[in-house]
């Protein structure tokens, strides 16, 4: 068994890589706006974010390691074919078709759209240029995973931290006034609405994918026994977790604080805009953008990673070329913009967030309920049919007759209505279980 073990320094490394991966312009952008919207609720609503932003992706990290170390090998508890299909989905909704393109839009639509002279910013010229550039950078800095610790550990993450805390102390020793008055969604069941936000971070997708950078970053080190493997992993869970709650709380002050001084905001993207200036000046936008690029590079690099890494092994193209052709779509799709990205992409995101999160949770009472396989496959089989109709209704299509019965369900009108079916499913498949015998049983985790 190996008995290596990883000093401190290591450990902080790889947890504040981790921080840095989860850590997008997504993530910069929700919680001000949240705060803006939830006013002196802010306290409630930004705790049902910090479940879904914060803990959960902890979860995922923790729940990765103790797998053995992939997506697939964790959702294959439920049947080695949804194992590969539920796996392939999150990669590519997380990776090529959304979550990378969005670093791209993001970063050129706050970092560099502002400094565009006014006869270029709706020309479509700057952003395939600006595209090229940031993908050929981002894959460039992805040709070689094995120092993905050193480049984000220990560069660009303390950059980005430095950037954020500049701006973050200013609107604490300065404050730009007091927290405003929610809007209505945020008046009754703040706690509901922020959990509910905080899918939008995809954050919880991004732990099932980080998890296998964070592992392999682990083995570089020479340490191979998966129980110390399970143990760094969750110390920098810890680390990361803890970096992404403390701004997240201290980004969506600035945006309930701020509504005084610079009125209420059509996006996170607009309001960080606005309350840098405020704040600091001309000199705020540049933080701010210097902010956005470290951001979203990081994430941008550790998804490609990522993603290079599991298709091949899928497939029969080598992880370089992987990231070449990763890099590519990417920029392309991210060249449609922003906003038609999110209305595209958050259908998806409510139909597979559930299934992530039930995969997750079921992880962690494997032992319990004796690993048996019908507890997963009946407790995602409801979830995903509650989340289906979700999805389906946040892309403005409703089955009436089917909306009316999932109303009855509790917390339906909160948007968790897959909690109870959950809950209730695996109950059912734990009675299955015992029916048909052991013979349905996976492998002890």
């Amino acid at each position: 068994m190996n008995k290596k073990a990883l000093p401190f320094s290591g450990v902080m490394a790889i947890g504040l890589m981790l921080f840095a991966l989860f850590f997008g312009a997504g993530n910069m952008i929700f919680p001000p706006f949240l705060g803006q919207q939830a006013g002196d609720h802010v306290w409630t609503a930004i705790l049902g974010f910090l479940i879904t932003g914060v803990g959960l992706p902890l979860l995922g990290v923790i729940a990765i390691a103790k797998s053995g170390g992939d997506l697939q090998s964790l959702a294959s508890r439920v049947h080695p074919v949804f194992g590969i299909v539920f796996t392939v989905i999150l990669y590519l909704a997380i990776g090529p078709f959304f979550g990378i393109p969005r670093t791209g839009t993001v970063t050129y639509e706050i970092s560099v759209l502002p400094f565009l002279p006014e006869g270029l910013t709706d020309s479509r010229m700057p952003m395939m240029i600006f595209s090229l550039i940031f993908f050929s950078l981002t894959a460039w800095l992805s040709l070689n995973p094995s120092k993905l610790v050193d480049r984000i550990g220990k560069i660009l993450t303390p950059s980005l931290l430095i950037i954020l805390a500049v701006l973050v102390v200013k609107s604490i020793v300065t404050p730009m006034g007091s927290l405003g008055t929610p809007i209505e969604a945020y008046q009754n069941g703040p706690l509901f609405k922020g959990f509910i936000e905080g899918y939008l971070t995809m954050d919880t997708i991004a732990a099932l994918v980080f998890g296998i950078v964070v592992i392999n970053s682990i083995k570089n080190h020479g340490i191979t026994s998966k129980a110390s493997i399970s143990a760094i992993t969750m110390k920098a869970g810890v680390i990361a977790a803890t970096g992404l709650a403390l701004v997240y709380l201290s980004l969506s002050y600035i945006g309930a604080s701020g509504t005084d001084a610079i009125g209420e905001q059509a996006n996170g993207g607009a309001l960080l805009a606005a309350a840098s200036e405020e704040l600091l000046g001309s000199f705020g936008i540049i933080v701010l953008g210097l902010a956005i690029l470290f951001a979203c590079l990081t994430t941008s690099i550790g998804l490609v990673s990522a993603s290079a890494q599991y298709f091949s092994k899928l497939l029969p193209i080598p992880y370089k070329a992987l990231v070449f052709i990763i890099s590519l779509f990417s920029m392309i799709i991210s060249n449609i913009g922003l906003t038609q990205l999110i209305s595209i992409s958050l259908p998806v995101l409510i139909f597979i967030y559930p299934m992530a999160i039930v995969l997750i949770i079921l992880s962690f009472f494997h032992n319990l309920f004796r690993g048996y396989r019908p507890v997963y496959i009946t407790a995602l089989a409801l979830t995903a049919f509650i989340s289906l109709f979700d999805g389906l209704k946040e892309a403005g299509i409703e089955v009436t007759a089917v909306r009316d019965w999932l109303s009855f369900l509790p917390l339906y009108a909160e948007g968790i209505g897959w909690i109870v079916p959950a809950i209730f499913g695996a109950l059912i498949g734990f009675v299955i279980s015992l029916v048909l015998g052991t013979s349905k049983r996976v492998i002890q985790a």
